[in-house]
């Protein structure tokens, strides 16, 4: 994978997710920003036990025995507001998701942090959480969605870095499942991101070690005609957002969404109104 300097060229960046699915962009954070953040998530990890409990066998293995996720970040970090400002990340998610006129919103923002022992995670696209609209429309399914995994402390190797395996969103056949081999750890230093698009196969990798973490932070974005994956507008009170910019307001589900000039209806609407 490419590593690019935070503000490089944005169209050499888009060009090399459009070649191998994924690039690095190095120094993403500010240390300041990074600080906060991590620290927060720190203490809320505390009392996060590691594992699913939902009882269903797939997702308990698919989000990791040894791994600890949670939800709400800007409950926790003014920062998860900075990054849905990031004009940068803004920039790169409009021109990724372009065929949806500009309108996308938060498909989530999770903490990611894997525990000692973990098993490497089952290679998936991001994209097969909206399976009937990527498997009838593929290899030529439009962008739904477009992803930025950032490291809180360095990620390596054996820590669990996400493993990618470059090309596959090229892949003429959507049956095909790729081999562990043919992944690629990402590994980045602390404020460093990866970035990658919806149909690239992608996976956590196995945590090697017996007493080390491996913290993450993951922040995605969907095309606004679909659902996301977290529920944000059950989870931030309109006392927390109502002031903030229209961006954070879309991205957080208090807008309507109008794909015109494109074709479709308008959604999320109240009283057959938009809204935001």
């Amino acid at each position: 994978m490419k590593r690019f300097q935070r503000g490089h060229d944005v169209e050499g960046l888009l060009s090399a997710i459009e070649d191998t699915g994924a690039v690095i962009v190095t120094e993403f954070l500010p240390d300041s920003a990074l600080i906060q953040l991590r620290g927060a998530i720190k203490g809320r990890a505390e009392s996060v036990k590691a594992g699913a409990e939902d009882g269903i066998n797939f997702w308990e293995k698919f989000h990791g025995a040894q791994t600890k996720r949670f939800t709400g970040i800007g409950l926790t970090s003014e920062v998860f507001f900075d990054l849905l400002e990031d004009d940068y990340l803004a920039c790169l998610a409009d021109r990724l998701l372009g065929d949806s006129g500009h309108q996308y919103w938060m498909n989530t923002c999770q903490a990611m942090i894997i525990g000692p022992g973990e098993a490497a995670q089952v290679l998936h696209r991001d994209g097969d959480n909206w399976s009937n609209v990527m498997a009838r429309t593929w290899p030529n399914c439009p962008e739904l969605t477009v992803s930025l995994i950032l490291a809180l402390e360095d990620v390596d190797e054996v820590v669990g870095a996400t493993r990618v395996v470059p090309g596959s969103h090229r892949w003429t056949d959507y049956e095909r499942s790729p081999e562990p081999a043919e992944s690629i750890p990402a590994t980045l230093l602390a404020g460093d991101a990866l970035i990658y698009n919806g149909r690239v196969f992608h996976g956590g990798g196995a945590n090697q070690t017996v007493d080390r973490w491996r913290w993450a932070l993951h922040l995605s974005f969907v095309v606004g005609w679909l659902t996301p994956e977290e529920a944000a507008s059950q989870i931030y009170p309109a006392s927390l957002i109502e002031h903030r910019s229209p961006r954070v307001k879309r991205l957080l589900g208090m807008s309507s969404f109008n794909p015109y000039p494109g074709r479709g209806g308008r959604l999320w609407l109240k009283d057959f109104a938009e809204w935001i």
